[in-house]
């Protein structure tokens, strides 16, 4: 196989998922076919992939990354994520994501009114980078990118929040409650996201990302997303796609000059749940003025 055709069968996924050419060819095997995304062969995976996923969106746009995530790495039993390495990212992914115990006795009926963050979620110091995961499940995330040292300082900053919960090898009876009531979500498309969020990503400076549920549906939105077209194409088409249908669009992204246009819409179905998404690009055309510099410097302030 010629290298022009190599890169060819590998151009879907590295933009997707921010993975190199190099690193992906010995998957093709002389098969002369594109390459796919695998999708989370547990359940278990996929639901941590899914409430990371949620927690994390909250962030906003604080660098070219979506969600601060510089590459994907997809496996059928595993998912290692790549951060940027900036202080501002990786205490927001901490803050986000660890799970915070209300001992409020009136905080509500629901467990889940008494847990923030992810519930049960646990991290572990592995050589290169930080395994994310739950007491007794085998479900895993694996962060890389930076210091592991630098997660735990970060970390213990906030042990006045977490008290000695992230240090804890087990559940606590109220973050498993939470986790028992919380049954009914899309983790599937979640987690298939999450495996394609540099599907997301623009070319501009600035990138922000978001999901949420909303009545039978969910929500994607972007405030500087790609053109219109090539993010379709790459959650539509197979293999490397989710085999998505377009029901609606309201679109300004056919040609390649800028639009004055306030945003994009696009409506998908996906045929496997019968669940729509529905996609918006705001358009903000956001940059790295002196503004978002100076609220960068900051919050890197803030967390010495």
């Amino acid at each position: 196989m010629n290298s022009a055709a190599a890169l060819h069968l590998t151009a879907d996924r590295r933009r997707s998922t921010g993975e190199h050419h190099q690193a992906l060819f010995p998957l093709l095997a002389g098969s002369g076919q594109r390459l796919s995304i695998p999708a989370a062969r547990h359940a278990e995976q996929a639901r941590l992939e899914a409430e990371v996923l949620r927690r994390v969106c909250a962030m906003g746009g604080l660098s070219s990354h979506p969600l601060g995530i510089v590459r994907v790495r997809p496996e059928e039993d595993a998912l290692t994520l790549q951060l940027i390495d900036e202080p501002v990212i990786l205490g927001y992914w901490v803050e986000f994501l660890y799970p915070r115990v209300s001992d409020v006795e009136d905080a509500g009926e629901d467990p889940r009114d008494r847990v923030g963050g992810v519930p049960g979620l646990r991290s572990a110091r592995v050589p290169g980078g930080v395994r994310l995961y739950r007491p007794g499940m085998a479900a895993a995330i694996l962060l890389r990118g930076f210091s592991p040292g630098k997660w735990e300082r970060i970390a213990a900053k906030r042990e006045d929040t977490y008290g000695s919960l992230l240090r804890r090898p087990d559940w606590t009876p109220v973050e498993k409650a939470a986790y028992d009531v919380q049954t009914v979500q899309p983790f599937g498309i979640l987690s298939s996201l999450l495996r394609r969020i540099r599907a997301t990503a623009g070319a501009g400076p600035v990138n922000s990302t978001d999901v949420w549920t909303s009545g039978r549906g969910l929500c994607l939105e972007t405030t500087d997303g790609p053109p219109c077209p090539d993010l379709i194409r790459l959650l539509t088409q197979k293999p490397c796609g989710l085999g998505w249908e377009v029901t609606d669009r309201m679109c300004t992204c056919q040609c390649d000059h800028r639009h004055t246009s306030t945003g994009c819409t696009v409506g998908f179905l996906d045929p496997a749940t019968g669940q729509p998404v529905w996609y918006s690009n705001l358009k903000w055309h956001r940059t790295l003025d002196d503004r978002h510099v100076e609220t960068l410097a900051r919050l890197r302030s803030a967390l010495t």
